[in-house]
């Protein structure tokens, strides 16, 4: 991930809304038996730019869900939204999971599937094209996704870093 782009956000000022992404059941298998225990990735986020996803594991579902949002608590962070939609075309990829984010005109929605369109609605996006590259994992997915969304940048930050006008941005 760029983490020079990533702007870290603290979970205790804002009403966050959670999404269960994916549950899985995994079995370790010992001398009396399988014992099971269940994980689960959880998206949270305050639909108006602010997301983090967070993965917790426990003996029972109620529990993983419980400390997946916990854990997703503690890595929000803040992603550019202009009109509803990503400021810009951007890749992300986490191991073998790559994802392609586009903007789109306003009445398109959210053209993603899974794992990505839970990140996306989490983020407060209305509008966007999106695609799912590599890996359908789930975990991989939601990581490339919040990598994609960390990346974007506004016209004013790019201003900024560069030390010149916003006008100069765009006109050149």
């Amino acid at each position: 991930m760029a983490l020079s782009n990533i702007k870290r956000v603290k979970s205790s000022e804002i009403e966050l809304k959670d999404r269960l992404v994916s549950i899985q059941r995994v079995a370790k298998v010992t001398k009396g038996g399988r014992t099971f225990s269940f994980s689960a990735i959880v998206v949270v986020g305050d639909e108006n730019g602010i997301v983090g996803y967070g993965l917790g594991k426990a003996k029972e579902v109620t529990e993983a869900i419980t400390k997946g949002i916990d854990d997703a608590k503690k890595n929000l962070i803040k992603v550019p939204i202009i009109n509803g939609t990503v400021p810009h075309e951007q890749y992300g990829k986490y191991s073998g999971g790559r994802v392609l984010v586009q903007p789109a005109v306003h009445g398109t929605g959210v053209l993603a599937g899974g794992a990505m369109r839970a990140v996306l609605e989490s983020a407060g996006i209305k509008d966007v094209l999106a695609k799912s590259l590599g890996s359908s994992n789930p975990h991989n997915v939601v990581k490339a996704t919040i990598d994609a969304l960390g990346s974007l940048r506004d016209a004013y930050t790019v201003a900024q870093n560069r030390g010149v006008d916003l006008n100069k941005v765009f006109n050149g």
